[in-house]
């Protein structure tokens, strides 16, 4: 059939719910657009849905690849791709049904959305696929306390899927395929023939800083539990408790709260709903690439106290545009900062206050040492991650 004759096929089930509920996009988010970037030229669209899943002509994927990679600025730009997909629904709807077979084709999926939909594996022999799973992290299982109810049986159900039908997996990190092995370990099964491919970074628009008041410092991501802002701002409530309610807190540095709010931190928003923090805290919510780099240009450090991470796009984000990072002493951050950020204890109050206070200073020794190091920050970058994801595909025989 010669409307099924792409050499790849590439699943964009991720990047369809995501757009249409019109949410901003995350690091994953973000590697799903990388993936469909890279591949949509020379791939048809799989598609997992709560009605079936189905391969997608090669004609109406390229049409939906072009609806997916147009910018979305807006509501309005959310509002026209939920009109434009159900346009394509209607002209091609007869196309959307599971008929066509994958003929021994390379199934991408960079998305881990649909792996625990029931009959997955039974699906894949029908449709003669051979799945390569890029695995993003297995925090649900290992970190369920921090995750929506439910979704530790999901994920383990995903990464079962995904041990079993994938004849190749990408791991983001080398601590993910470390953890990924642990858990098939634990089910014993084995790991498909594996790599581990470091995703690139996001190229911010670069400003130069400008002169600050205070010292500020950002903290980049969703706010949920893992991410541990109950840290930051228990530091900050104790700067203030020190001074005491009749002291000038202008010469206090400033947190800046960066990304939407999200699960599992319902403390969290009490705190910062109802809390007095004098002008020191604030809520920026989601930014996107020109805001976020207005506000990382003029941050004395990137504080990234995560509990819980597969990779970390905002600790290789920062350091790409020169911004020290203090996080959080995790076996991926060790991984990929290089020994370049200040590494803490999650949990180390004091220890993170008194690195706050010091990056503070106009004249921080610890922030210039790590500034210095800055200089041999290799920065992971798209091009490397399709090289090895190329030639890996090569010798699975794509």
């Amino acid at each position: 059939m010669r409307d099924n004759d792409a050499p790849l096929l590439l699943d964009v089930s991720r990047l369809i719910w995501r757009r249409w509920t019109g949410t901003r996009p995350t690091g994953i988010d973000r590697i799903c657009l990388a993936w469909l970037d890279h591949y949509a030229a020379q791939a048809q669209a799989v598609v997992i849905h709560r009605c079936g899943k189905a391969i997608l002509p090669q004609s109406v994927s390229q049409t939906l690849f072009r609806i997916l990679q147009r910018p979305e600025r807006s509501v309005k730009d959310a509002t026209q791709f939920r009109r434009d997909i159900v346009c394509l629904a209607l002209r091609r709807g007869l196309h959307l049904r599971d008929h066509l077979d994958g003929r021994g084709r390379l199934w991408l999926n960079p998305g881990h959305t649909g792996l625990d939909a029931a009959g997955i594996a039974d699906w894949c022999d029908k449709r003669d696929l051979r799945p390569v799973h890029l695995i993003h992290d297995l925090i649900p299982i290992t970190h369920p306390q921090f995750c929506r109810d439910g979704e530790q049986e999901r994920h383990r159900r995903r990464m079962l899927a995904a041990l079993a039908t994938g004849c190749g997996v990408v791991a983001n990190s080398a601590h993910t395929l470390e953890t990924l092995a642990e858990f098939a370990h634990t089910e014993n099964v084995q790991v498909p023939p594996a790599i581990i491919a470091w995703p690139g970074t996001p190229h911010l628009p670069i400003i130069n800083p400008q002169p600050q008041e205070r010292a500020t410092f950002v903290v980049l991501g969703t706010i949920e539990g893992r991410k541990n802002h109950r840290l930051l701002l228990a530091v900050w409530q104790g700067l203030l408790d020190a001074i005491g309610t009749d002291a000038d807190p202008s010469h206090l540095p400033q947190l800046v709260i960066v990304g939407r709010r999200g699960w599992q931190a319902d403390d969290i928003f009490a705190m910062l709903d109802n809390h007095d923090f004098r002008g020191l805290v604030s809520e920026a919510g989601p930014l996107d690439d020109a805001g976020l780099a207005k506000v990382l240009a003029s941050a004395r450090a990137l504080l990234f106290p995560s509990l819980a991470e597969g990779f970390g796009i905002p600790l290789t984000e920062a350091l790409a545009v020169g911004v020290p990072v203090i996080a959080s002493d995790l076996p991926v951050f060790r991984e990929i900062g290089q020994g370049v950020p200040e590494l803490l204890p999650p949990t180390d109050h004091a220890a993170w206050t008194e690195a706050i206070l010091d990056y503070a200073k106009p004249a921080s020794m610890r922030r210039a040492a790590q500034l210095a190091r800055i200089n041999g920050f290799q920065t992971p970058n798209w091009g490397d991650h399709f090289a090895q994801i190329d030639n890996f595909l090569t010798e699975l025989g794509a």
